[in-house]
């Protein structure tokens, strides 16, 4: 049974956000809200963790998972970035953009792309996700919260708590969340390339 904690959607409580830190810390798997959808999130570094948010979602290696940050220089110790692409990313962060990158061998293979080497990373434009990252010292592996067999993903914490319960460790209540997804962009060619439309414009990157 998840541990259900509501939290302040503007003033999260640090002490409820240290609380779903260890969770996580622990070997959890968490649903938090985000400036898109709900998502499903992990530590970087286990296995078994990633492996039930790949179960949850019904998708295997080939789906990039993404790396939520804190700011642009976790995302440079984890991806590759040269200067361009850091002007990009500079201008566009926090939002509600995933970009795919090139991973760093800060990275373990089994979070890249099995044959690219890629990852979605992005920095959010949420208080409540930014405020965890900063009390979990490092970065969030997620995934959207989409359940297997579902073509949308789940918009509120009791909705979330109705379907996983039993699946997850902790369900973090932040108010409703929409359902349109991040921004997609491909950064790992010379010039930028659209997965998905979504959140975020499309005149940072020449692509509207």
């Amino acid at each position: 049974m998840a541990q259900y904690i509501t939290i302040h959607p503007d003033n999260p409580q640090e002490r409820l956000l240290q609380k779903t830190a260890e969770v996580i810390r622990h070997g959890g798997v968490i649903a938090l809200p985000t400036d898109s959808s709900y998502a499903l999130g992990c530590q970087l570094g286990d296995k078994a963790a990633v492996e039930r948010i790949r179960g949850l979602r019904g998708v295997d290696d080939r789906h990039h998972l993404t790396l939520m940050c804190r700011d642009l220089s976790q995302i440079g110790q984890f991806a590759r970035v040269d200067n361009a692409r850091y002007r990009l990313l500079k201008a566009t962060t926090p939002g509600s953009y995933t970009f795919i990158l090139e991973g760093t061998r800060e990275l373990p293979r089994r979070v890249l792309h099995p044959k690219r080497k890629t990852i979605g990373l992005r920095v959010p434009a949420h208080t409540i996700t930014l405020a965890l990252l900063e009390a979990l010292g490092e970065p969030l592996l997620t995934s959207t919260l989409i359940v297997a067999g579902d073509e949308e993903p789940l918009t509120e914490g009791w909705e979330i708590r109705d379907r996983l319960d039993s699946q997850l460790e902790l369900i973090l209540d932040g108010g409703h969340c929409g359902i349109e997804p991040t921004t997609v962009i491909d950064l790992t060619a010379a010039l930028p390339v659209l997965v998905r439309a979504g959140l975020g414009a499309l005149a940072p990157f020449g692509l509207d």
